[in-house]
């Protein structure tokens, strides 16, 4: 059975996370749905991470097996005509071995979370940025996220619930930027691992927030970590502005290494 890769954006809301569920609206539910459209029969697809109720993507990678060869480009175009009005787009295809995997052929995955300040409500970017009132010291959240780069046991930063076999993990890089948003600043949170425990960057951002904020020192996020507890770390901080930004592959199919 030919593979195909799929790159895949969507908003979130909508949404009880990427992973199917009886009876609720999922991210992998609704693109299997429109799959079995395009071509009559049962479609399964593996996604090269779960994310959360309410987080989005704008490079979610998967992979599905079809009965019998498509041009990528056509069936990019049947699958989004089939996914409408949903707010799910598979913006590349690609066909790939049969051995290859969206998951475990992964060696590298990209986060984005956008957190907002400013005192007026949101409202033409509702429900895709985390918005604080209060002015934040970039400098001082950079200095806590310093603590965190390298191979570390990230129990605290780590849900209660998370099936991860090791709490230890490898973060490559986390960056903070700032960038002009109306009335306000967005601080752009830029994360790089092989792969990330569930909620461990919500933990993060909601921990450097604090840190910004002033009601943790940049020196607290490093005690934090080395507490290995859970009520270490800052209040885990709302879905909607965690993005699922680009997964890496060593033979990338969409020729973008994205």
């Amino acid at each position: 059975m030919p593979r195909y890769a799929l790159k895949i954006e969507y908003n979130g809301a909508p949404y009880r996370g990427w992973q199917r569920q009886v009876d609720l609206p999922t991210v992998q539910g609704a693109i299997e749905a429109a799959l079995d459209r395009v071509e009559k029969g049962s479609h399964e697809i593996a996604a090269a991470g779960r994310t959360d109720t309410g987080v989005h993507a704008t490079a979610q990678v998967a992979h599905c097996d079809m009965a019998k060869a498509w041009d990528p480009f056509r069936l990019m175009e049947a699958v989004n005509y089939h996914l409408k009005p949903a707010p799910v787009a598979v913006v590349a295809c690609a066909q790939v071995d049969g051995d290859w995997h969206a998951r475990f052929s992964a060696r590298e995955r990209r986060y984005l979370f956008r957190l907002v300040s400013r005192r007026a409500p949101i409202t033409h970017e509702a429900g895709l940025v985390w918005q604080v009132k209060q002015p934040l010291d970039i400098d001082a959240m950079r200095a806590g996220a310093a603590h965190l780069i390298g191979h570390h046991d990230f129990t605290t930063f780590r849900s209660t619930i998370c099936q991860a076999k090791s709490p230890v993990k490898t973060l490559d890089a986390l960056e903070i930027i700032a960038v002009p948003f109306a009335h306000g600043v967005e601080y752009q949170f830029h994360l790089r691992a092989r792969s990330f425990l569930h909620n461990q960057v919500r933990s993060f951002v909601g921990t450097l927030e604090r840190v910004g904020a002033g009601q943790m020192t940049a020196d607290d996020v490093r005690i934090a970590l080395e507490a290995r507890d859970r009520q270490a770390c800052g209040p885990v901080c709302a879905p909607h502005g965690l993005y699922l930004a680009g997964v890496s592959y060593d033979d990338d199919p969409f020729g973008d290494n994205a």
